[in-house]
């Protein structure tokens, strides 16, 4: 470090001094340079991790507690982060659900800048609705109070003789029966009697339905495995290495050295709602007790917990018996006694593997 440590010292003081005042842009340059001019010392990561975003705190603190793993305060700090970042990201899952409503909202308020025009088509409905019936009885009237007008229309587009339309009434009724030729043309209707003989070309599709029937009974036939699949240890794991697997199928952890299986327990592991995450993780940081929240729920004094990745631990459960069962919001649920012993067994940077 080729500055003195007074300038570091002063760095430390200044951004002290803008977080008090609420100046979060200079604290952060000040824990920068107080960052840069001793990098070995765990103070300038605190300070970023109190004005960094929650995923920029989680590991700013982390960097912290690998050169002094001691401090207290760092802990302290790495609890805070986490329930900031548990809570940043349940924050934005509420955000994404209203988005689609919220901008259909938005779109529909642009809407009724044109409130007026609308009325204007209801007007003209309903005066059209007025208006039709008596353009049909206008034209009835004329029709037939006007009979050269019939006549002159039946020759015109009809191509009737005008004898037909008489100007007696009796003459008019009988001149329809002639219309009874076109009945004729309803004839055609039996022709199509013959649709129902496309019928039978419907029962030839019923006959393929039966053949899949004998594919039923082939698929009982894979038999199911009975026993556990034996997982080798992954490629970090060195020989005789502790590390935890997760079976989310299986609903258990089991605790490995090497390949060598020493311990097994039974738990509960997130809903579908939740799930848990999966992949390969290190234990980051580890709490005899502490509290966890998060959206609809609070639990005091958790014990044994492990965090892996972000808000998601192993610990122990007291609020529920039901192992073997998804009950968590991601987190990994074990016994009081079983989570005690994974926590003295295991240590920060186990690798945690979890998988279907």
């Amino acid at each position: 470090m080729n500055q003195p440590p007074d300038t570091y010292l002063l760095a430390i003081q200044k951004a002290r001094q803008a977080f008090r005042q609420g100046d979060r842009g200079t604290a952060r340059y000040w824990a920068h340079q107080a960052a840069a001019l001793a990098p070995d010392q765990d103070e300038p990561w605190l300070w970023l991790a109190a004005v960094g975003s929650p995923r920029a705190s989680v590991d700013y603190i982390q960097r912290a507690l690998k050169i002094n793993p001691e401090n207290p305060r760092a802990h302290q700090a790495m609890h805070w982060a986490v329930k900031r970042l548990r809570d940043s990201q349940a924050l934005n899952d509420q955000r994404l659900a209203p988005t689609r409503p919220m901008r259909t909202t938005a779109f529909v308020s642009a809407i009724p800048t044109k409130p007026a025009p609308r009325t204007h088509p209801v007007r003209r409905k309903n005066w059209v609705l007025v208006a039709l019936p008596l353009v049909i009885l206008l034209t009835a009237a004329v029709w037939f109070a006007f009979p050269w007008l019939s006549a002159f229309a039946a020759q015109v587009f009809f191509n009737q003789p005008p004898q037909l339309v008489a100007w007696q009434v009796d003459k008019v009724t009988y001149t329809p029966t002639p219309t009874d030729t076109p009945t004729p043309t309803l004839t055609p209707t039996p022709t199509f009697t013959p649709t129902p003989t496309l019928t039978p070309t419907l029962t030839p599709t019923s006959t393929p339905t039966e053949t899949p029937t004998p594919l039923p009974t082939d698929t009982p036939v894979p038999p199911e495995p009975t026993d556990p699949p034996s997982y080798g240890y992954p490629p970090p794991v060195g020989d005789g290495e502790r590390w935890i697997d997760v079976d989310l199928s299986e609903q258990r952890t089991y605790a490995y050295e090497g390949n060598t299986l020493i311990n097994s327990f039974l738990v509960s592991t997130g809903t579908y709602w939740h799930p848990t995450v999966t992949g390969q993780f290190h234990v980051y940081v580890k709490y005899y007790s502490a509290a966890m929240a998060g959206p609809g729920y609070y639990l005091p004094d958790v014990p044994y917990i492990m965090y892996f990745y972000e808000g998601y631990g192993l610990h122990g459960t007291y609020w529920h018996s039901n192992f073997g069962t998804p009950m968590s919001h991601g987190c990994v649920n074990l016994t009081i006694d079983d989570a005690g012993w994974l926590f003295y067994w295991a240590e920060v940077g186990t690798l945690v593997n979890i998988h279907e």
